[in-house]
């Protein structure tokens, strides 16, 4: 292994590429049952180049700072989440992962938007995956693909935060007259004895109301409350929430493992199939505007494909891309703009 620099001597930086690998081989050596062939090949790459050593220190030194996330038991979350993920998705995570540990990342560790949050969540679902769970005051909740909540129960409230995706409530009393709070960085919702769910996307979050009345409040316009009623739902922002609109057929359907379009666009449909699917799946511009009805399961998502190609005259096409690590996606195109036979 390479010497430690002399006191006052700074260290030269590390290479992203090193940092990287750092990373990639943090993840790899916390799993709960690590080859001896692996760790050999750790240590001959952290001995092969100072700069690998030097890598290796860096993430020794923030080890600490990590306090629990850096637990064996949440880094092997982390990893099974890098593997699970979609290959543009896992390149994404480390490298947001390498920035907070090489870049003195503490105020991105803190942010609303990082992979930490997911993989130490309370709960979570992986892609394609749904789950149901039963709080202790019987609140039920069922999580929709790649979601992700913490649960904070206090002497005052209930708080659910919702980290990632998509939660269905059915809210329960409390024998201590807690509110219960379903909180995203754009507002919280309080449901009044009802049936809800909430969805959280990168620029706002979305509230559906099924059985009850929801008091939605922005994050920073406190005082803008709106009551929402069972059949209503609406799109809110830390500022603001639209007006509310009648919900769509099927719009809790997804926990019966099936979506359901009338007269859906199809890349509408393609985007919301997407969220169920190990690749992401996209249309041709050119045919995006299409319209689709019907009711399709979640758990084929190639049955699905399989059926609109054939019903839309559309090819299925697999394409491959290459950020540094390989990436596919599934488009599908115009039939008539291909002689080639459905890539899958």
């Amino acid at each position: 292994m390479s010497s430690v620099p002399p006191p006052g001597i700074a260290e030269p930086p590390v290479s992203a590429e090193v940092a990287r690998r750092a990373v990639e081989w943090m993840l790899e050596l916390q799993g709960e049952s690590v080859p001896a062939r692996v760790r050999d090949e750790w240590r001959r790459w952290r001995a092969a180049h100072p700069e690998h050593e030097r890598a290796w220190r860096r993430i020794e030194s923030v080890d600490a700072a990590l306090g629990p996330l850096a637990a064996p038991g949440h880094a092997a979350l982390a990893r099974a989440t890098l593997e699970a993920a979609a290959p543009l998705r896992r390149r994404q995570a480390v490298r947001a992962l390498t920035a907070l540990l090489f870049t003195g990342g503490g105020a991105w560790l803190a942010a609303e938007q990082t992979p930490w949050r997911e993989w130490t969540a309370d709960h979570r679902t992986g892609t394609g995956e749904r789950r149901r769970i039963v709080l202790d005051d019987g609140t039920a909740l069922v999580l929709n693909s790649g979601s992700a909540v913490d649960i904070r129960y206090g002497a005052a409230e209930r708080r659910i935060r919702l980290i990632a995706g998509e939660v269905l409530v059915t809210s329960a009393k409390d024998a201590a007259a807690r509110p219960l709070l379903v909180e995203t960085a754009h507002g919280e919702a309080q449901p009044l004895g009802t049936v809800f769910s909430v969805r959280r996307l990168p620029e706002a979050s979305l509230l559906a109301v099924f059985e009850g009345a929801v008091a939605l409040r922005p994050r920073q316009a406190a005082g803008d409350t709106r009551v929402l009623q069972a059949g209503e739902a609406t799109r809110f922002t830390a500022t603001g929430v639209d007006a509310p609109h009648a919900l769509e057929t099927g719009s809790a359907a997804w926990t019966e493992g099936l979506i359901v379009a009338r007269g859906m666009r199809l890349a509408d449909f393609l985007a919301e199939l997407s969220r169920h699917a190990a690749q992401p799946i996209r249309c041709d511009p050119a045919i995006a505007g299409l319209r689709i009805s019907g009711t399709y399961p979640l758990a084929d998502v190639d049955k699905v494909l399989d059926t609109l190609s054939a019903t839309l005259s559309l090819e299925i096409q697999t394409v491959t891309r290459f950020w540094g690590l390989r990436a596919t996606e599934v488009v599908l195109v115009p039939r008539s703009r291909t002689a080639r036979a459905p890539q899958r």
